[in-house]
């Protein structure tokens, strides 16, 4: 899974897919010694499990030390400190697993640094280390939890609180056994991280004892000698050692991590990187740049003793941030940015002048431009088929492969691979292979095909096919194309998901500019002067033409003309004349906008048919379609279809065609929502438009959710959840049968995958694969839609569905409560006439 080498390039350690976490001593060269590949245990000190999915590793300078960033048992992220022993031995050991951080928040990114002190330090008794020594272990915690978004539950979308991923940094002091037991009296004056203020107004007083301590430093070391022993080989090292830290007894309750402390100067944000160069205090970071880029920004650290730090961002306008990062011996950072990688040295003269004195980003950079690899593509085929066989093996969900024979499996399609011509062919060969396990989230996409366009975006664009967003059929008889159907999306909503979805030809685009849309009837006859004739197909000539203006000439057969002279030929024409062709300018849409629009279209008509049938049963429907659970085009359409419709007798959550994402468990918690309570003040209540109901904006009514056999993944998790929480029905045929979850991060060479199901679901009732997986979720009333009927616009699914409400309601009405009657008599009035009549 990951794999980190020390910087003195003697230890590596890695993960793998079993959540195991490995380590090694790398032989020195000529040495016939086998290494020893040690196995770390599956807990750190404090008990939690040191999973290898997911952890990240980060060695020491000196390669000691291993932090390990990791899950606790509660999923937050923590870090555990791992002691290997001094690499310049010949054995590696595991001494001590520590953990540095509290499993209360998330800490990520540990950087072995320096305090600003220990630079000082260095500086005035004109030492320097190679590697510099780590005393501090920087890393990224989001413990200062603020509320970053909405900060009340009111409101017409039942807004939740936000917190924002945003991140401080802190610093975690590594102490050594020495300085525990003793103070040296050379660096007490210099002992705190960030000294300044009125600390150093008592360096007066210590200047003298600190010069006898030097002196007396000084003798001691003429005099002393050295043992030949064991130690031999870190006194001759090269590399200056990590010191040994201290770590606290075994059973402490986590007095290391609770050393740390934050860095205040360092405002809280979406920090991704943290950096520290080898030769100053300062900080790199790097964090999110709206709308969709990255920004690299320097903390830089006033002269000693002052503690404040300003921040300097490094924005190239014309480029954008890609990735950024450090090289395994420290010695080097690098910056790519759009396709251009720059290399600087670790060090404050390096980023100075390199990068932060670089505004056109033309220094240090890696001639890319001439690299070339020399491929071979049969053996890259064997070797590609070799790796999907293996990730397959090492990512799938069950170790035993679900009791298939995997290695025969590998030997039984091997022999098509050396017949594999193209990438495309060796897809083939892979969906075969893949196809053994019988899971249904196997997919094989991507990878190096032969691109007659190379990749130019000016090529694809130029031979895009663009669309006029209508239905048209070619007509001898009108010498054009008729328009049989211009499709309407939503009229409320003219952005969806933040794109407009309109018809280039709809009354609703063409009247902004001034201009009278075309009907269905109306005749296209020529674009850009040319007759639609002359071509085999009108789409020839809106090749290249997406989203630039193109001249119509149409008849207009069934809309009005925007000419007063062509409205008076209508008239005449009406006798028996022909009508005239007149012009009129359309900006045509991309195929895939063409397609998104015959979708949305398809979504408003649904939701108009749901809002009549349920008219004609006398009851009232909420509707919406999720296309997707993935991210916010799921979740905009969620709420666009529940809010508005929460106070309707019944809902129909529709996720035919859904295919799949992650964010069941949000839609189901909102639909868990129940009324507990009610308001009403003087003039509002829960039917004028009052504040409703507690749980806000929860839906009291009945709900349907329909479900065909296109509905895969997380929606028919889903569908099964709403079905287990008998929070509704559902309606239609049986899903596509996936219940097997995946990352897809098992990437071949090329960039293309086999994916693997990774992640297994089961409960109490259904086991492995909720009853899903191979099998899909069984509708409780099945209905098919017929394809002849579908075709003439009837949809069967939705009429069953609306039946189906219109029993439920009968059985089980949606009703308001009945209100407690007379308001409480707090008046004293009986009490003062009966103290009168006394």
């Amino acid at each position: 899974k990951s794999v980190a080498v020390s910087p003195c390039g003697r230890r590596v350690v890695w993960t793998d897919t079993e959540g195991g976490i490995r380590a090694m001593n790398l032989p020195l060269l000529g040495s016939t010694q086998k290494p020893v590949i040690l196995t770390f245990p599956k807990t750190n000190e404090k008990d939690e499990p040191l999973l290898g999915v997911e952890a990240g590793l980060t060695f020491s300078p000196s390669g000691r030390y291993v932090a390990i960033e990791h899950n606790a048992r509660n999923q937050f992220r923590i870090i555990s400190i791992a002691d290997l022993g001094n690499p310049d031995d010949s054995s590696i050991v595991i001494k001590r697993i520590a953990q540095a951080t509290p499993d209360r928040f998330n800490s990520i990114s540990p950087f072995w640094g320096q305090a600003p002190v220990d630079f000082q330090v260095e500086k005035l008794l004109e030492t320097s280390n190679n590697p510099p020594v780590a005393t501090t272990l920087y890393f990224l915690s989001d413990r200062d939890v603020i509320l970053t978004g909405n900060a009340s539950p009111w409101g017409t979308r039942a807004p939740s609180p936000f917190f924002d991923k945003k991140t401080s940094v802190y610093a975690l002091p590594l102490v050594s056994y020495q300085d525990e037991l003793e103070v040296d009296p050379v660096e007490e004056i210099y002992r705190g991280s960030y000294v300044g203020g009125g600390a150093l107004e008592l360096m007066g007083e210590k200047m003298t004892s600190w010069t006898v301590a030097l002196e007396t430093t000084e003798t001691t070391e003429t005099n002393s000698t050295v043992d030949a022993g064991e130690d031999d080989t870190l006194i001759n090292s090269s590399r200056t050692p990590d010191i040994e830290i201290s770590f606290g007894p075994d059973n402490d309750n986590l007095s290391l991590a609770r050393r740390a402390y934050g860095i205040s100067e360092i405002p809280p944000d979406n920090y991704l990187f943290l950096h520290q160069l080898k030769d100053d205090p300062s900080f790199i970071m790097a964090k999110p740049l709206p709308p969709s880029g990255y920004l690299v920004s320097i903390f830089s650290i006033g002269d000693f003793p002052d503690n404040k730090m300003s921040e300097r961002p490094i924005n190239f306008p014309t480029l954008s941030l890609q990735s950024l990062g450090v090289s395994t011996n420290r010695e080097y950072l690098y910056f790519t940015y759009s396709g251009k990688t720059k290399v600087v040295t670790n060090d404050a003269t390096g980023l100075v002048s390199n990068f932060v004195g670089d505004p056109t980003f033309s220094k240090s950079i890696v001639d890319t431009d001439r690299w070339a690899a020399t491929v071979w593509p049969k053996l890259e085929y064997q070797q590609m088929y070799a790796d999907a066989w293996r990730m397959l093996r090492d990512y799938y969900y069950t170790a035993d492969m679900g009791k298939i024979d995997w290695p025969t499996i590998y030997s039984r399609y091997l022999p098509l691979v050396a017949r594999c011509g193209r990438r495309e062919e060796l897809d083939d060969v892979l969906k075969q292979m893949a196809a053994e396990l019988s899971a249904l989230h196997v997919f094989v996409y991507g990878g190096e095909y032969n691109d007659p366009l190379h990749g130019s975006l000016a090529l694809t664009q130029l031979n895009e096919v663009a669309s006029l967003g209508a239905v048209l059929e070619r007509s001898a008889e009108w010498g054009g194309y008729v328009v049989k159907e211009i499709p309407e999306s939503d009229p409320d909503f003219g952005l969806l998901d933040g794109k407009m979805v309109y018809s280039p030809l709809s009354d609703r685009t063409l009247k902004i500019s001034g201009q009278a849309g075309l009907l269905s009837g109306d005749v296209i006859v020529a674009v850009n002067g040319e007759s639609v004739m002359n071509v085999p197909d009108i789409h020839m000539l809106l090749r290249g033409m997406s989203g630039r203006s193109v001249r119509l000439d149409v008849l207009r057969v069934n809309s009005k003309s925007s000419f007063t002279f062509n409205r008076k030929r209508r008239m005449k024409n009406e006798t028996g004349g022909s009508i005239s062709s007149e012009p009129i300018i359309a900006v045509p849409i991309s195929a895939e906008a063409a397609s998104n629009l015959r979708y949305a279209s398809w979504e408003w008509k649904t939701r108009e048919l749901a809002k009549r049938l349920a008219k004609e049963k006398s009851f009232t429907v909420g509707y919406m379609h999720l296309r997707s659970m993935s991210g916010a085009e799921g979740e905009d359409a969620f709420v666009r279809g529940l809010y508005p419709d929460y106070n309707k007798q019944a809902l129909i959550v529709d996720v035919r065609h859904n295919h799949g994402g992650n964010i069941d468990s949000w839609l189901l918690d909102s639909l868990q929502r129940k009324a507990w309570s009610f308001w009403q003040g003087r003039a509002t209540n829960i039917t004028n438009g009052g504040l409703g109901w507690d749980e806000q904006f929860a839906f009291r009514g009945h709900i349907v959710v329909l479900i065909d056999e296109k509905t895969s993944s997380d929606g028919e998790g889903f569908s099964r959840g709403m079905s287990e929480l008998g929070l509704g029905k559902l309606v239609g045929v049986r899903t596509w049968g996936g219940g097997i979850w995946l990352s897809s991060d098992n990437h071949l060479v090329d960039g293309g995958i086999a994916t693997a199901p990774e992640i297994g679901t089961y409960n109490n009732k259904f086991g492995w694969g909720l009853g899903i997986e191979n099998l899909g979720v069984q509708p409780d009333v099945e209905v098919d839609n017929n394809p002849r009927t579908t075709f003439d616009g009837r949809d069967e699914q939705m009429e069953a569905a609306i039946d189906l409400l219109k029993n439920w309601l009968e059985a089980e009405p949606m009703v308001l409560p009945i209100k407690p009657g007379p308001h409480k008599d707090m008046s004293l009035q009986k009490e003062f006439e009966a103290c009168n009549a006394n």
